[in-house]
Formats: structure tokens, sequence, C-alpha cells
């Protein structure tokens, strides 16, 4: 809202997008994290703030822009620290039309233009051969496995990204998440508007019931116990299923929440799938 305010209530929706990444780069903690879209750097949690904003009357949008609707000082409201990074964006990038700045960020974060449908357009041959250059690509077959615990979306996003993955297999019994991103719907969306396949196997994930007091690592190292012991033993066709998906992508990942993989069913599961017979390959936990 702040920075809203710092250019006369109102902008377009990339040129938001692209300022609030330059003023993220140099925040000392930043408040969103983005991902490589369309149009560049894009942060699917900015834009659902902004969209309860709109919701609750502090925004106005139209298909291009948003404008501040509830009038305040919102530029009172931030910490010392960030006022002045505003004041230091407005400064460099204020006069900068959407085309500059997308140009400026394709060109100085090159790994977040990889997405983009405008690089080619926008950049030198040189610079798009850089651009090129930052997209993850590998050959190697591997079984990753991946927690959403403690970090953001697009963080999450990001890793999925870095390490090349095509198939996200989600392995929770019950695929719902209070967090923001996590829930199946949101994942089948965000996965595949980056070219991420999503799929679901419930039958693998760990029920929640059987989750409840689990106050030490003993305690986990009892359920799963009764997980390898049961679940693993009847739900080979699945595994077998996901070994397939592996052959087949190269780079899948097995998520559920937990960041800590001596707490999660995980790597158990990645076990057991990695003593099918045909599995040649290597697990790694991200």
């Amino acid at each position: 809202m702040a920075l809203l305010q710092l250019f006369e209530g109102e902008l377009e929706k990339i040129r938001l997008q692209k300022l609030l990444f330059m003023f993220s780069k140099r925040q000392e903690t930043s408040v969103y994290d983005f991902v490589p879209y369309k149009y560049g750097c894009f942060s699917f949690s900015a834009i659902a703030d902004m969209m309860a904003m709109v919701k609750h009357g502090f925004l106005s949008e139209t298909e291009t822009k948003f404008t501040i609707a509830l009038k305040d000082d919102y530029l009172k409201m931030v910490k010392a620290a960030d006022y002045k990074l505003l004041f230091d964006i407005k400064k460099q990038y204020g006069t900068m039309s959407t085309d500059a700045l997308m140009k400026h960020t394709y060109i100085n974060f090159p790994y977040w233009a990889t997405k983009s449908v405008r690089a080619e357009e926008l950049l030198s041959v040189v610079e798009f051969e850089k651009v090129k250059r930052s997209i993850p690509d590998s050959d190697k077959t591997i079984l990753f496995t991946i927690g959403y615990e403690g970090i953001s979306l697009e963080e999450y996003l990001n890793r999925l990204l870095l390490n090349d993955i095509k198939v996200l297999v989600d392995v929770r019994n019950n695929p719902l998440s209070m967090k923001y991103g996590f829930s199946k719907s949101q994942l089948v969306k965000y996965c595949g508007n980056l070219g991420i396949t999503y799929v679901h196997f419930p039958e693998v994930g760990i029920q929640s019931e059987q989750r409840q007091e689990l106050n030490s690592q003993a305690d986990y190292d009892s359920l799963f116990s009764a997980y390898r012991s049961d679940n693993l033993v009847k739900s080979i066709p699945t595994q077998q299923e996901i070994l397939r998906l592996l052959q087949q992508h190269k780079r899948i990942a097995l998520t559920c929440f937990e960041a800590d993989i001596c707490q999660c069913h995980r790597t158990h599961l990645a076990e057991a799938i990695k003593a099918l017979p045909g599995f040649e390959y290597h697990v790694k936990h991200i």
C-alpha cells in the first residue's frame, strides 16, 4: 500500500510486480518471494494479498491496474528501513515504463526471465542467451523429496524449478493445508502455470488420526515402523507407478509437509521405491 501511495495511488499490475520485486531484493528479510513467470518475476502470494485487500475495500482493481481505494497515510506505517527503501525504489525506477522495468529485471536477474513470453522481444541476442543459460536443465534421473514446512509457496516452487523437476507427486493422505498455496487445488494451478505436472496418491499417505501425539522422535519412529510394515506392504502397485513416472520423466519429487525428513513418511516411501526392482537412480531430499 505504501508503494502504491508513492506512485499516486495506482500502478499497472506488471509494473507493480517488478517494483515489489526490486524492493524485496533490497530488504534484509524480504516479505515476498518470486518465481519466474510469463512476464518475469511474479509473486502469487503478493497477488493473493492484494486480492484480499480488494475484497475488503482497501484496493480497487481493473484488468491491468491496482488502485488505492481506502485513503490513508501508509508510508507512516512502515518501518524506517523500508521507508527509505521505498523512496530509493521510486527515485531509481519511478520514471521507467513497464517494458523498461521488465527489461531491467530480465538483464539483472535472468533466472526470473526464464519463463517470460517477452524476453526474446525485449532483450538483445546476447542478453537473451544469458536468460537461456539460466534455465535449469538436467538429464540425470533423480527421485527428489520436498517438504513445504517453513517456506513460502514461491520458495517451494523455485526449489522444484531449480532442480528441473517435471512431476510433483503429492503423497499426503489429505491434501489440504491451512498454509496458502499448498492445498491440492492450489498446487495443481500453480505447478501447472510453471509447467510442472501434479499427481496425487493418497493411498501412500498417513491418515491424520495416526499423526496425533507425536511429541518426540521416538513417537515418529514408532509411527513409521507401523507405516513400513502395513501401508508400504499394501501399496506396492502405487510405488511401482511412481517408479514408472520417474523412469518416464526422469526428475520427480515426492512432497509432504514436514521440513525434517526424519519426521516425514516420504523418506520411508522413497526408500521403499528405491528397493523396487529396476530402480538404479539417486534419491535427493531438497
